[in-house]
């Protein structure tokens, strides 16, 4: 049994491929938004984490003005400890601006620095100077109603 190759299967072999960098010049255009969007989910979701922690840490902070039987160097430890995730140069700073007792509410004033890691804030220099500032500064405010004496 002999094979024959048909005039068209030789002539598919013989000439060159027209679309061979075709998918190298796609990708090199495709990639470094694909790896913006996926460094900016990963920093977004890190900034959310520590905006959420940080409003939990100035109510829990409140609460603890509004009972009225704690010092401001209490309740600064005790908004460290409901903030584990902001340590070291990010520890959030508390200001106490109303304590109880007496009528009113007890307002805290919770603020941390907040460092963007995978380089989001490098790339969106293309976007104009100081749109993801390292370090980025977030804040909370917590206020609770005095407790009843």
């Amino acid at each position: 049994m002999v094979a024959r190759i048909s005039q068209a299967s030789r002539y598919r072999r013989l000439r060159p491929r027209q679309d061979a960098g075709a998918a190298a010049v796609e990708m090199a255009l495709v990639l470094p938004i694909l790896l913006f969007v996926l460094m900016g989910l990963i920093d977004f979701g890190r900034a959310y984490n520590a905006e959420l922690q940080l409003s939990q840490a100035a109510r829990e902070g409140a609460r603890l003005a509004a009972l009225g039987t704690f010092t401001p160097a209490q309740i600064q430890a005790r908004v460290e400890q409901a903030a584990p995730a902001l340590t070291g140069a990010s520890l959030p700073a508390v200001v106490v601006t109303a304590t109880c007792p007496g009528p009113g509410n007890a307002v805290v004033q919770v603020t941390s620095g907040f460092s963007w890691i995978t380089g989001i804030s490098a790339m969106s220099s293309f976007f104009g100077a100081g749109t993801f500032p390292t370090p980025t500064t977030l804040s909370s405010t917590g206020v609770m109603q005095c407790a009843l004496p």
